[in-house]
């Protein structure tokens, strides 16, 4: 046995049975290895962000980390954006680095590079084993270390002499550490302030949006009158019929105010205070209205779940009558496709269970109104801000739950930043519909040019926010990767090829120039 053996041993030992990757030469051993590690899924994607991205996305529908193989520093750096957002997420991930033998390094060879220096700001986990004999070791404490909550990124940087030397055996799994319990005093005296009657919102992210915690939440709510929002970009949402309802806090820092006010008590659970996503002149950063007071329930390494049940409990609040969202689909729309129409033929045929990706930006934001009451699903947004993530975490999400169908909203601008996911889609025939928003602009920084007081903007600036010269042609783009794809003209069209993909096996990609 040498090294990477015994490394992807432990791996699967502990429950890691999925690897995405984008390997070379120094990660050789590793990928030879795979054929005496059959448990351990290989999957490979055509850039290092599809790679981090997708296991962003399995993490989110499993809770477990994949394992993500990365080439050397150039191959790490490719991916970090997606590393970003999935830390965004609370999302457990486990990268794995190659890098040169130890005893070449000192020859500076042309990818020599100081890979921990690259990692470490978005690692909260980091080491180099130098010793075969004791990777597997090292590995072990990787994966409890991404499973610590509320999940964290875990970097194992791994010489290639460290892959090919000899090792005896796999490592046992090591236990993560349980999510911190909130105390009691901490519970009684939010239960205070919420029996207070003052306007109180409970503002929710991570854990506190899970299906149990939000039935509590429900139950808080009922009882006292607060009103629950979730966060802006969440990483993974219960919603539709049989849910409980929770508002989005608005993306405009003039909607997010508008939101809040007139609350005097912002109760966090799971998240922290909320901020408006850029500075704008003249404009405040802090989204906590005046003379409101924040009170923490529990931070998002702590156990979200129990400490809403307990609040309930502790407010008296009946289990029994908790307001659960009917079933209420839109009604097949008509006509020209625009952001209402598509918004509505998503809502009228989703299919129960379904995985919805949402970086539709945009044009997408009228898809999360019109879904609110449609068949249940789980809302997968970008956590992090850094565009190209959808199409990713929808190969993540499939691998993940490939009984479920999954539904990518994306923008065709966030689209070019990763649209190697198709391949690999196709690759391991994935049960993904995307459905591209194609409105030819960065629109959303077109918005954004006049809330930033940038008025002299004139045509050359514009031209930089525009993506239609050339036109982008997404059917084709599709089709070179081997998805099936349409171009639907009427929203009655759009209706019918979304049907068409969800009901045949695979990918499709379904273009809506709007």
């Amino acid at each position: 046995m040498n090294g990477a053996q015994s490394l992807l041993e432990t791996l699967v030992g502990a429950d890691i049975d999925v690897c995405f990757m984008n390997p070379g030469t120094s990660e050789m051993h590793f990928v030879a290895a795979l054929d005496a590690v059959p448990r351990m899924r290989s999957i490979l994607g055509l850039f290092e962000g599809v790679v981090t991205g997708a296991a962003d996305g399995y993490a989110r529908m499993t809770g477990r980390p994949a394992v993500n193989l990365l080439h050397l520093g150039p191959g790490l750096t490719n991916s970090l954006a997606n590393v970003h957002n999935a830390r965004r997420a609370y999302s457990p991930m486990l990268l794995i680095v190659g890098d040169h033998a130890t005893y070449h390094k000192r020859f500076d060879a042309p990818l020599t590079s100081d890979i921990q220096g690259l990692a470490r700001p978005l690692s909260d986990w980091l080491r180099t084993p130098l010793r075969a004999d004791n990777l597997a070791q090292v590995a072990a404490e990787a994966v409890s270390a991404a499973l610590t909550p509320p999940g964290k990124v875990a970097t194992l940087i791994l010489p290639a002499d460290v892959s090919w030397g000899p090792a005896e055996r796999a490592a046992k799994p090591i236990a993560p550490p349980a999510a911190a319990r909130v105390d009691s005093p901490r519970v009684s005296a939010i239960a205070r302030v919420l029996k207070s009657g003052e306007p109180a919102v409970l503002l929710m992210n991570g854990t506190a949006l899970r299906e149990p915690a939000l039935l509590a939440a429900e139950r808080i709510a009922r009882k006292t009158s607060a009103r629950l929002f979730s966060d802006t970009f969440v990483g993974r949402l219960p919603r539709g019929a049989g849910r409980p309802v929770i508002s989005r806090l608005g993306y405009f820092a003039e909607r997010a105010e508008q939101d809040l006010r007139g609350t005097r008590h912002l109760i966090l659970v799971g998240t922290k205070a909320p901020a408006a996503f850029f500075a704008y002149p003249g404009k405040p950063s802090s989204l906590v209205p005046e003379g409101c007071t924040v009170h923490h329930l529990a931070a998002p390494e702590e156990d979200c779940v129990e400490a809403l049940e307990h609040l309930a409990d502790e407010l008296g609040a009946e289990r029994s009558g908790v307001r659960l969202c009917e079933l209420q689909r839109a009604p097949r729309p008509q006509g020209a496709l625009d952001a209402r129409s598509i918004a509505a033929a998503i809502s009228a045929v989703l299919p129960d269970h379904a995985i919805l990706v949402d970086e539709g930006n945009t044009d997408g934001s009228l898809t999360s109104i019109a879904t609110t009451s449609s068949a249940p699903h789980d809302w997968l947004l970008n956590t992090g801000g850094s565009i190209g993530l959808g199409l990713p975490l929808a190969v993540g999400a499939a691998v993940a739950c490939p009984d479920r169908k999954v539904l990518c909203l994306e923008g065709d601008g966030s689209a070019m930043y990763t649209i190697q996911a198709l391949w690999t889609m196709v690759r391991e025939q994935l049960d993904v519909t995307t459905v591209i928003l194609a409105n030819r602009s960065y629109r959303i920084l077109n918005i954004e040019l006049g809330r930033v007081g940038a008025s002299s903007a004139g045509p050359r600036a514009k031209d930089m926010l525009d993506i239609s010269r050339p036109e982008l042609d997404f059917v084709s783009l599709a089709r070179g990767m081997g998805v099936p794809a349409s171009a639907p003209r009427t929203a009655e069209e759009l209706c019918s090829e979304l049907e068409r993909a969800f009901h045949e096996p695979g990918p499709h990609l379904i273009e809506c120039k709007i």
